[in-house]
């Protein structure tokens, strides 16, 4: 299945279909970190999960933005680059309650746990359907 790697709704829809990738972080020390998360993407493209407002994912990103996720599929995989935030206000409630729609019982909105948004700005696509694989990349700004 070969995903154009500069649409963004067809990206978005590739990530809610899968529901969860893992998401690489900088720790305080350099060290690289990862975690498997729940996630979501809106229709242009940004991408949304939850972490405890403890862990290790939420400091490392209130420190150090940069991020990047995986979302494999079947013989299609999805890397993204992108700078995280922790959202505040209104926007934590209106991505909040689409975590919480694609999610149903999710904690994304309760106490003691943040909405991390990721405004991608780069985009790979490995598809192994095709052989050799194909591998698209996209720059979004």
């Amino acid at each position: 299945m070969t995903i154009d790697a500069s649409d963004r709704a067809a990206v978005a829809h590739f990530v809610r279909v899968c529901g969860s990738g893992v998401v690489a972080t900088v720790g305080r020390d350099g060290a690289p970190q990862v975690a498997h998360i729940a996630l979501t993407a809106t229709d242009e493209g940004m991408l949304v999960f939850d972490a405890a407002s403890d862990s290790r994912e939420a400091r490392s990103i209130r420190e150090r933005p940069h991020v990047a996720v995986a979302v494999t599929g079947a013989d299609t995989s999805v890397q993204l680059e992108g700078r995280a935030r922790i959202t505040h206000d209104e926007e934590r409630w209106r991505l909040g309650e689409a975590c919480s729609e694609r999610f149903p019982g999710s904690r994304a909105l309760d106490a003691g746990f943040e909405i991390i948004a990721v405004d991608v700005h780069g985009v790979r696509i490995h598809d192994a359907s095709e052989h050799p694989p194909r591998v698209i990349d996209a720059a979004w700004t």
